[in-house]
């Protein structure tokens, strides 16, 4: 849980990935998970190998590749992205390698010079969703990577490109049960960078927030907006199991439906879905039924964060204690859980 009164600064100093060249949101944040992922990221951003991006859904993962690049060594060099969750395996193997007409074993690889793999020498090619291949996808894309030459329209030719691809946290189980070749995965993962789940660093959801907002007001021509300290408070106390793609839906629908300057507390909780905390209110769908769930859910992360002692929680809450315990009574919290000590 964050403090209040750090809530407005918190989101005016994003610590950002030394200004990101390409604007990947994913890198911005303060807290000790998304440190380490900078850290990582600006080490794989200037080496030669295969970067292994390893995130759960609703992360901008290829935001990040697209940062690695632009950070590389060669950022104006061709950069391309293949979905391998698009399509067919055969869609996607066309992608990958071309309409290769004689697949009569050879030294190298066959592929053609329309390919995704011919497009991109000297750059980079980031495949999304790399455990969506088939195994022979996987194999082939193997042979590449380890021979690093290819022939293209039946010409040897070194292909010259660095590999990025995103997966799964469950693609350690694929590996070890073979649905995921390990000799690939070991030359993808020459650098691999886990993003955390943007529930792990709740304190870096307030500068998210304020960014997303900035950029989302820019791109609709909007005046600049702004949120209060409870609004971001709110924001912040949220699990995200959407990850950035959540939180970006939610401001999306808030920018769209308030037409005000100050983002407040009743202008985010139609556009959250506050249901996801079991709570003992009936969705109702008005705004003091909405307000009822989220105090008695806010409140009690307070207090539980900070050990159910009341003084500390009633001061990060900004009330007085008689006022709180007054809360926890109307709301339902249960009171034996909640301490006089400081």
């Amino acid at each position: 849980m964050v403090m209040p009164d750090t809530l407005m600064r918190a989101g005016a100093r994003a610590a950002r990935f030394d200004r990101p060249v390409a604007g990947a949101l994913e890198l911005d944040g303060g807290s000790a998970a998304i440190l380490r992922v900078q850290e990582l990221a600006r080490r794989a951003a200037v080496v030669e190998s295969g970067v292994l991006l390893v995130a759960d859904r609703g992360c901008a993962v290829e935001a990040v590749a697209r940062e690695l690049h632009e950070r590389g060594r060669s950022p104006t060099a061709p950069y391309l992205v293949v979905d391998c969750a698009v399509g067919d395996h055969l869609h996607v193997a066309r992608h990958l390698f071309g309409e290769v007409a004689d697949h009569t074993p050879s030294d190298l690889e066959s592929i053609t010079a329309d390919s995704r793999i011919a497009a991109a020498r000297g750059g980079t090619l980031f495949l999304q969703d790399i455990t969506e291949l088939s195994t022979a996808v996987q194999a082939r894309l193997a042979r590449v990577v380890r021979d690093g030459e290819v022939r293209i329209d039946g010409e040897p030719a070194a292909i010259g490109l660095r590999l990025m691809a995103s997966a799964p946290p469950s693609i350690d189980a694929d590996v070890r049960e073979n649905r995921f070749r390990a000799d690939l995965y070991r030359r993808l993962a020459a650098s691999r960078i886990d993003l955390p789940p943007l529930g792990d660093r709740a304190e870096d959801v307030p500068a998210l927030a304020v960014r997303l907002l900035e950029e989302l007001c820019a791109e609709r021509s909007l005046p600049a907006r702004s949120f209060t300290p409870t609004a971001l408070a709110l924001l912040a106390a949220l699990t995200w199991p959407g990850n950035l793609a959540e939180l970006r839906g939610v401001i999306e629908r808030v920018v769209a439906d308030a037409h005000h300057d100050v983002i407040q507390i009743e202008d985010l909780l139609p556009a959250l879905r506050l249901d996801r905390v079991p709570a003992p209110f009936a969705p109702a769908g008005s705004l003091r039924e909405a307000r009822l769930r989220f105090e008695r859910e806010y409140i009690a992360a307070v207090l539980q964060h900070h050990g159910w002692r009341a003084a500390e929680a009633a001061h990060t809450l900004g009330i007085q204690r008689p006022n709180l315990y007054r809360k926890t009574r109307q709301l339902g919290i249960p009171l034996a859980k909640v301490s006089d000590s400081v």
